[in-house]
């Protein structure tokens, strides 16, 4: 069974009522279960962590890499500037997607620079919380085709 490993960042334990006009409605929780229902009907296995701290998710990356297959950031604004979660990415050496609930790119430029995504197999970016189930089921297929990382 495939086993992947869903990371939530800084301030997206606030979804739902932190600036909904830009994140949604969805909180986190809601986020969570439709993660575990797609990963039950995919027969695969999804685990998520959020965590306000860099080092709490470098920690847990560094715990889970033997025991999970793939992994689906949402680094929050640590995608900007964390050199030391992209070294725990990239030193992961397992398929990484990174997902984004709103277009980065139609923000404000300093959220135009991804320091993580070099170090991921691909980026989701702008579609809420649906980008979560495609790179949820982009990730398994990916998996299950045994490609690598390019």
């Amino acid at each position: 069974m495939i086993k992947i490993l869903v990371l939530h960042g800084r301030n997206l334990n606030m979804l739902g009522t932190r600036e909904p006009e830009i994140y949604g409605k969805t909180t986190l929780e809601q986020i969570n279960d439709r993660l575990r229902g797609l990963a039950a009907n995919l027969n695969s296995e999804v685990e998520t962590f959020q965590s306000n701290s860099e080092g709490d998710l470098i920690n847990i990356i560094h715990k889970k890499s033997v025991a999970i297959d793939g992994l689906i950031v949402n680094l929050g604004a640590y995608t900007h500037y964390s050199i030391a979660l992209r070294d725990a990415i990239s030193g992961f050496a397992k398929p990484t997607v990174e997902v984004h609930l709103s277009n980065i790119y139609a923000r404000e430029p300093f959220r135009h620079m991804s320091v993580t995504a070099p170090v991921c197999r691909g980026m989701i970016t702008g579609l809420g919380w649906r980008g979560y189930l495609l790179a949820l089921e982009a990730l398994i297929g990916l998996l299950r085709e045994g490609e690598e990382i390019s």
